[in-house]
Formats: structure tokens, C-alpha cells, sequence
């Protein structure tokens, strides 16, 4: 089954997506995910809009090798036909999760409203495979366990 997600996100700020279920015996994958200013062409600027397993502060660095970066998408544009529109997205589609993600966003050069959509493919998860998921979580982010 797909779920989707879509909504705004004002310039530095996060959004829970809350997907976890009491016994955690569904799993997630990310199989879309797009990104688009809520005014394009208004003004130049540039955003970078994460979707992390864990709760973060939009930062302008990005570390892809952090375990906890589920996906990430950077957008571009300008009101100078020399500037043109730029897009790029990458998706970590094999990396699975059983818990609510965050999706964040962060503007570099002027702050705008970002719109997001996400589609989420969720799937049964054995008792072993749930608490792998559960476990690896709390993990690489202890603050999920306490």
C-alpha cells in the first residue's frame, strides 16, 4: 500500500510524518519524493528539504553517510532568465523504517515556503524484522528509546 504525504513547510522548520503503529510491524520505504517553491519565480533563492528518521534542525550541510537521512531534494530558481530552475533529488529507496520521519526545510539565499509530496510504500514486517527496525533506531539516534 502507498501513503502519501503533502503539505508547506516555512523556511527552518520540521514536520513530523507520523507512521508508527504500537508493534511496529509495518515498514516503510520512500518510493517519491518531489519538492516546489510555494511562489516560483518570485524571488532568486535556493532550499534544501530533507526527510531524516530522527528529529534535526535544518542544517545547510548535508551528510549523506549519516544513517538517519532517509532522503534529500534541492531546489533552485531565479527571476534572471541566466539563472535557470535547477532540481535534484536523491532517495535512499532501500532504506527501511518503522517509525515517524521528519521532513525539514532550508533556505539559503531567501526564505520560502516550500511545498512537499511524498509517497511512502508501507509493507507487513515479520516480529524479527520489527525489532531489527526498532533496534537500529535506537541505535543511531538513543534519544528514540528514552
Amino acid at each position: 500500500m502507498i501513503k502519501t504525504f503533502r503539505g508547506t513547510l516555512d523556511d527552518n522548520t520540521v514536520n513530523k510524518l507520523r507512521l508508527s503503529t504500537k508493534k511496529g510491524k509495518i515498514g516503510y520505504k520512500i518510493v517519491k519524493f518531489q519538492v516546489i517553491p510555494e511562489q516560483p519565480g518570485v524571488s532568486d533563492y535556493e532550499n534544501v528539504v530533507s526527510i531524516n528518521k530522527v528529529d534535526f534542525s535544518p542544517l545547510l550541510s548535508i551528510d549523506l553517510s549519516d544513517g538517519n537521512i532517509l532522503a534529500v531534494a534541492y531546489w533552485a530558481s531565479g527571476t534572471n532568465p541566466a539563472y535557470p530552475q535547477e532540481s535534484s533529488v536523491i532517495i535512499f529507496e532501500q532504506e527501511t523504517f518503522n517509525q515517524d520521519i521528519f521532513i525539514g526545510s532550508n533556505g539559503t539565499s531567501a526564505s520560502m515556503v516550500m511545498n512537499y509530496y511524498v509517497e511512502i510504500e508501507s509493507f507487513p514486517l515479520t516480529d524479527n524484522a520489527a525489532a531489527v527496525s526498532t533496534l537500529r533506531d535506537i541505535r543511531l539516534n538513543p534519544q528514540v528509546g528514552g
